[in-house]
């Protein structure tokens, strides 16, 4: 109705033929690798993606392998013992305009031909929502960015543009470009490993009254907007590349600077003392350390590390620089008002780090608290090695800053916009 449509038996087949076929692909290696257990083999993961040799995986911190789907009735979200912290998020208004948004989402849908409309619309309660996938060779629903005209990819782009900052824009294009660049240095996944191979689904119907949202996904970026009125969520946001600086068709591109750079401001402003509390003794920096990935939507994480109370006012200065540079990819006004509802919680936010400290290390953070979830993890290559990077991926691997992933998250019930969708129907409807 109005378009919709939920999840089809067909989309659904298409995910279990994916990995169906990760299993005959990887055999035993696919098997441990989808089970969260690593079997130790540099090929295990790109065996599991079902992917020529040397071509991207998804590993344990993507999905299929190592996750699994979640219903949308079935959401939960981050927590840190299977219970959802209440009270955390209220409908209100936050005085942003959504409008801009608003409009090129409709200008977007207009713009399409009536069977790409009904490939693209979902129902703003769609199991698609929660389907998203950081691997290459997933099975997508939606439009496909390469089978638009000129003038479509230009619409979709303005999408973009309205919802993000200008640097989400840069970043999310730059990943994309990698994508294609990476694709050429293999020679393989010629569908794939491209600019073109990135899908919009659109869940209920452009407003700024009634709740709705778009989902941009493929290799290496997925993007969840959720709008209500003048309230905005946009997570999960994962965020990767492999490699992370290269250069394509002329352009020299490098991503994730300042996400490195503000990581490495924190923790070097820490003390001894509190740099014991902030690295965890029970765990390594390996290969792939991600645990709030795609298929992790009802993860339970405990809190580890420094909580921000025990933070000095300059140190805690730093700790919100940090969470800036992943919320800055946000629409500058949204951004703020997201940033001032991470600062409300920031004593009981956690800073916790892996691996070494210096210029040239290859390192992972988290910062968790009851409003944000965010991991930066730079991982073992899985198809372009560098002299500095070690045998092939998976926990087993040596990590490199030449593949990075990055995950943004709203625990206890806020990804995707869940929790305020539901206080709408029950106050409002």
């Amino acid at each position: 109705m109005h378009g919709h449509r939920p999840r089809t038996p067909g989309a659904e087949r298409s995910r279990r033929w994916f990995m169906n076929r990760a299993l005959l692909a990887g055999g035993a290696a696919a098997v441990a690798t989808m089970t969260g257990c690593s079997s130790g083999s540099s090929g295990a993961a790109a065996s599991a993606s079902g992917a020529p040799g040397g071509m991207p995986s998804g590993g344990p911190g993507g999905m299929g392998p190592g996750a699994s789907e979640v219903k949308y009735a079935d959401f939960v979200g981050v927590t840190t013992d299977g219970k959802v912290v209440e009270d955390l998020y209220s409908v209100h208004s936050t005085g942003v305009s959504t409008d801009a948004v608003v409009k090129a989402a409709q200008a977007f849908l207009d713009g399409l031909s009536a069977t790409q409309r009904r490939a693209t619309l979902f129902d703003v309660q769609a199991d698609e929502w929660l389907a998203w996938s950081n691997v290459d060779g997933y099975e997508r629903e939606g439009v496909r960015m390469g089978d638009l005209s000129e003038k479509q990819r230009d619409l979709g782009y303005a999408l973009l543009g309205a919802a993000l900052s200008a640097d989400g824009l840069t970043q999310t294009r730059n990943i994309m470009k990698l994508n294609a660049f990476l694709g050429d240095h293999d020679g393989g996944g010629k569908e794939t490993l491209t600019e073109g191979h990135y899908f919009f689904t659109v869940m209920g119907t452009p407003s700024t009254t009634q709740p709705w949202g778009f989902q941009y996904e493929g290799h290496h970026v997925a993007i969840n907007y959720f709008v209500l009125g003048d309230q905005v969520v946009m997570t999960p946001t994962f965020m990767g590349s492999e490699p992370t600086s290269a250069t394509y068709r002329g352009e020299k591109i490098t991503l994730f600077t300042k996400e490195t750079t503000a990581g490495l401001a924190m923790i070097r402003a820490l003390t001894d003392a509190q740099r014991a509390k902030a690295v965890p003794a029970s765990e390594q920096k390996a290969g792939d350390n991600l645990k709030a990935g795609a298929g992790q939507d009802n993860l339970r994480l405990a809190h580890q590390g420094l909580p921000g109370s025990d933070l000095t006012a300059a140190q805690r200065a730093k700790l919100l620089d940090l969470v800036g540079v992943y919320v800055g990819y946000l629409a500058e006004g949204h951004a703020a008002v997201r940033l001032k509802e991470v600062e409300e919680h920031l004593d009981d936010t956690y800073f916790s780090w892996l691996g070494g400290t210096e210029d040239d290390s290859a390192f992972y953070y988290r910062v968790h608290g009851p409003v944000v979830l965010i991991e930066y993890d730079a991982q073992a290559p899985l198809a372009y090695n560098t002299k500095n990077g070690g045998g092939m991926g998976g926990p087993g691997g040596t990590p490199t800053r030449q593949h990075i992933h990055t995950i943004v998250r709203t625990p206890n019930g806020g990804d995707y916009g869940v929790d305020l969708l539901r206080l709408h129907l029950e106050n409002d409807h």
